[in-house]
């Protein structure tokens, strides 16, 4: 595991972090996932990254280099949490995919939507203190 100096984080915490998402991902590998998927995958990618690109470009004053960071751990972490979800989902049959059509950029489309209800909630924070 890899600290920066002074760093006062628990190792346990990496740790069962890890071993979590590699029991998740071990999970998936019976799944199929597939590279060709609808064209509107693409919309829905570039329409949340443009969204979170706009607001950034309109906050881009007030942005810190720590917010920058902050965003990229709540994007990374969100988006385990959502392959999380996803996994869960498929296994117990909440929903499915058919066979063969597991759509491999859902996943970026959720971390691009997690940057920009990141971007969303401060830019409507911004109004209200």
């Amino acid at each position: 595991m890899i600290q920066k100096c002074g760093a006062s984080r628990s190792p346990g915490i990496l740790e069962s972090a890890k071993a979590t998402f590699l029991s998740n991902v071990s999970v998936a590998r019976g799944m199929a996932f597939d590279v060709h998927f609808n064209p509107n995958w693409y919309v829905l990618f570039f329409a949340f990254l443009l969204a979170w690109l706009t607001l950034a470009f309109m906050r881009r004053k007030h942005i810190e280099k720590k917010e920058a960071k902050q965003q990229l751990v709540l994007g990374l972490v969100g988006s385990c949490a959502l392959v999380t979800m996803e996994i869960f989902a498929t296994l117990t049959n909440l929903w499915n995919y058919v066979p063969q059509n597991w759509p491999i950029i859902l996943w970026p489309t959720y971390f691009v939507a997690i940057l920009f209800g990141y971007q969303l909630l401060r830019f409507v924070e911004r109004f209200f203190l």
